[in-house]
């Protein structure tokens, strides 16, 4: 990462994180907010990190530089997929869930969480965890390297709840995409929780509230 993650503490000594991942161009700062808008009291303290992706340049957006988790060679974010940039990412995520665990926080009391791309490197990472996470969110994006998903997805996660999130109306990554990621989770076994809201490529209230009772249920 560029930076170091932002981190919010709802109170001292947290017995929960939530790992959230911002979108293509954005950075730790873009999710912040939504720490203040959810009410997870009743489950105790919880941490949030958000980390900083990379600053590299993006071949979608004519080799501008930007904060990226991975590249993104076209529209069809499927096709061309930056699996060197992906995985190196997910390792950068990795070491954040190990940091958790080392500051006391046990693996089924982590969520790891994500926006856009950010979707994209919660799924990847979170489905190929070697330990129970509480759960898995993806808002308005997609599961990449969709194709070695059954191969290297760890057991322990199998079960664990899946939420995602998306805008009916989104330009960016289409309804349609988010579904196929939906329906290839939900053909592996995955539990998949899912939601589409009346909006574009970002995050409403409702889905806020849907998202809080999630985060209640997973970290109860």
């Amino acid at each position: 990462m560029s930076r170091l993650p932002i981190e919010i503490e709802t109170a001292p000594n947290p017995t929960a994180s939530v790992i959230l991942m911002h979108g293509l161009g954005a950075d730790g700062n873009d999710f912040v907010p939504i720490a203040g808008e959810l009410d997870l009291s009743s489950v105790g303290p919880v941490r949030f990190v958000f980390p900083n992706a990379p600053v590299i340049p993006v071949t979608l957006n004519n080799g501008y530089q930007m904060p990226a988790w991975f590249d993104i060679a076209g529209p069809d974010f499927n096709v061309q997929e930056d699996a060197t940039g992906l995985r190196r990412s997910q390792a950068t995520i990795e070491a954040l869930i190990a940091n958790e665990k080392a500051r006391g926080i046990s693996a089924h009391r982590i969520v790891v969480a994500g926006f856009s791309q950010g979707c994209a490197m919660a799924l990847l990472t979170g489905l190929r965890h070697t330990e129970r996470l509480a759960g898995i969110v993806g808002l308005s994006g997609w599961l990449p390297l969709a194709a070695s998903t059954a191969a290297e997805r760890h057991a322990a996660n199998h079960d664990t709840p899946v939420f995602l999130g998306h805008g009916r109306q989104d330009p960016m990554v289409p309804l349609a995409r988010a579904t196929q990621s939906r329906d290839a989770l939900i053909a592996l076994g995955y539990t998949v929780e899912w939601h589409d809201y009346a909006m574009a490529h970002s995050v409403c209230m409702e889905e806020v509230a849907d998202l809080n009772d999630f985060l209640l249920r997973v970290l109860a």
